[in-house]
């Protein structure tokens, strides 16, 4: 099958912002599947076309439309225009000031961009940041039009900046995150963190806080017997009801050295859903990306899978 030229399309989100996207499809495509990026610098655009380019020829090959956008998220800072009516304004975003609740208007605006184009049945992939996206969306919009998820490389950024930082550093940071917003100077950007990372006091705030929405893979905290967060562990994860794929590479360099276990917790809070690993890829699946879209292709394509059982 040769490949589909992508469409430049515009997502318009409900609070104003219009975000870009890739839009792989034909006339014949009636389905599609929403893709987020991670976390850090991504974007559709650059560093990930070549990802997106792969999983797109597997979908469209089995009838599936994909689509790919920037999210609000995308890079480190960029300004973006915010649009209500006859008003602008222009306001910093980008993965230094993301809180990740923000990721519902965002997907929202993709399903209607979808659904005015015709689109019958939607999917939601999320890759990295991208997964942990899923489980927020899915706890805030549980009435969604969204017919199955699929979880690429879930991280744990709570327990991976605890374990970078050390515990002094860590909590130290949070309670001057907190009084920091609690001031109105959330928006400054963390000196302390600078060069080799660049976080505003809210975003570091939302990433870090192991009570917040972010805090959906507390793989540390289980695996190392540590206690971070006071709420349930996998909150959102566990209450899911949609039919889901998990996938992670074997080799994937944050899951703490042992993706079976990773996959056996998730699995005691899920059992119903489908979980796949893919031998010798990482957390970006580099060199397996093929076979990554094969496997997400193949799981979407199937008839209707029985409904998730209800678990407390």
């Amino acid at each position: 099958m040769r490949m589909v030229k992508p469409e430049l399309v515009g997502i318009k989100t409900p609070d104003g912002l219009e975000l870009p996207g890739l839009l792989y499809s034909t006339k014949a495509h009636q389905s599609a599947a929403i893709y987020l990026h991670g976390n850090g610098s991504s974007s559709v655009f650059y560093g990930e076309p070549q990802y997106s380019r792969v999983l797109a020829a597997e979908l469209n090959r089995r009838g599936i439309a994909f689509l790919a956008f920037n999210n609000r998220g995308a890079h480190l800072i960029k300004k973006l225009t915010i649009r209500k009516g006859n008003i602008e304004k222009r306001r910093r975003f980008g993965m230094a000031y993301e809180k990740i609740r923000e990721c519902v208007p965002d997907i929202n605006g993709a399903v209607q961009f979808l659904k005015s184009r015709g689109y019958r049945k939607l999917y939601l992939v999320g890759a990295s940041t991208g997964a942990n996206k899923i489980c927020v969306y899915d706890h805030y919009q549980k009435r969604n039009p969204i017919s199955g998820y699929i979880l690429l490389a879930g991280g744990d950024d709570v327990g991976i900046t605890y374990r970078s930082s050390g515990r002094t550093k860590f909590w130290r940071l949070l309670k001057e995150a907190r009084r920091k917003i609690k001031a109105g100077q959330g928006g400054e950007i963390i000196k302390e963190l600078l060069p080799d990372t660049i976080f505003s006091y809210q975003g570091f705030f939302d990433l870090a806080n192991p009570d917040g929405d972010y805090n959906t893979f507390p793989f540390y905290e289980v695996l190392r017997r540590v206690s971070l967060s006071t709420r349930p562990l996998f909150r959102f994860y566990r209450k899911m009801r949609k039919p889901t794929l998990v996938v992670y590479g074997e080799q994937d360099e944050y899951a703490w050295g042992n993706v079976p276990k990773v996959i056996e917790i998730l699995k005691s809070y899920q059992p119903d859903f489908a979980y796949r690993i893919i031998p010798g890829a990482d957390h970006g699946f580099k060199g397996h990306r093929g076979e990554l879209g094969r496997i997400m292709a193949k799981w979407l394509a199937r008839p209707e899978a029985r409904v998730i059982k209800k678990r407390s």
